[in-house]
């Protein structure tokens, strides 16, 4: 278990509890118009403090307003938001989670569940949150997200199986960036990254020979697929 994924499941195990503790301190009950007011004041403290940077301020109020409405969801994804724009992954997972468990099919803490669970370096984790993304919207991206976990994680099978449903189903006009140097992002097809993907995975077994025919399709596609390039070049080493 990597460090990071020891410290998620401390804040998991600890956020739990401090759920339950909330609970039972839960504030009075209110009519209805003054708990439309306090939540109106309490939404233009957080849009200012958002406005002038003082983000501890805006997390405040967003945990007030979840503790007072407890069945709005969409203060929930706020904080999740929040935490995944500030970079710490491990809150904005926890609370992503949180609203999982309700509704699983929730786009805002999928996504944000997915790429925070990533970069906690969670990727079993992460995968079944990118699987269902595809299956929810359709689009490319999820699905070439999915497949190169899979690849990652050494699932080659399920790996190959999604890029080869993405280059039947991706359109032509889907693009996707990859680093071309350190400041420069090149910009290449969604089919030719999926075949660059699946020569990666055939490469990894020790196909050659279908690696190779992979590699030149991605080029085809794009002749100046740098990524591309570069590992045709490393298997004819």
């Amino acid at each position: 278990m990597t460090k990071k994924i020891f410290y998620l499941c401390v804040f998991f195990f600890g956020f739990q509890t401090l759920q339950a503790q909330t609970t039972d301190s839960l504030p009075p009950k209110l009519d209805p118009k003054t708990r439309a007011a306090i939540n109106a004041s309490d939404l233009a403290v957080y849009q200012l403090a958002l406005r002038y940077n003082d983000l501890n301020v805006a997390k405040s109020k967003l945990y007030e307003l979840i503790l007072r409405n407890p069945n709005n969801i969409q203060y929930a994804e706020y904080l999740a938001s929040m935490y995944f724009e500030m970079g710490q992954s491990s809150s904005a997972a926890l609370v992503a989670l949180d609203i999982l468990e309700g509704n699983d099919k929730n786009l805002v803490a999928l996504e944000i569940a997915a790429y925070s669970l990533e970069a906690l370096g969670a990727l079993d984790r992460s995968l079944p949150h990118f699987e269902s993304l595809h299956l929810l919207t359709g689009e490319s991206f999820p699905l070439y997200k999915t497949a190169f976990l899979q690849y990652s994680l050494k699932r080659y099978q399920e790996a190959l199986n999604s890029a080869n449903m993405l280059i039947k189903n991706a359109k032509a006009d889907e693009k996707i960036g990859f680093p071309k140097s350190p400041t420069e992002t090149q910009e290449v097809s969604m089919k030719a990254a999926a075949l660059n993907l699946k020569g990666m995975i055939y490469m990894d077994q020790g196909s050659k020979e279908e690696a190779r025919v992979a590699f030149q399709e991605a080029i085809q596609l794009d002749a100046e697929f740098e990524t591309a390039k570069e590992n045709l070049q490393k298997l004819n080493q």
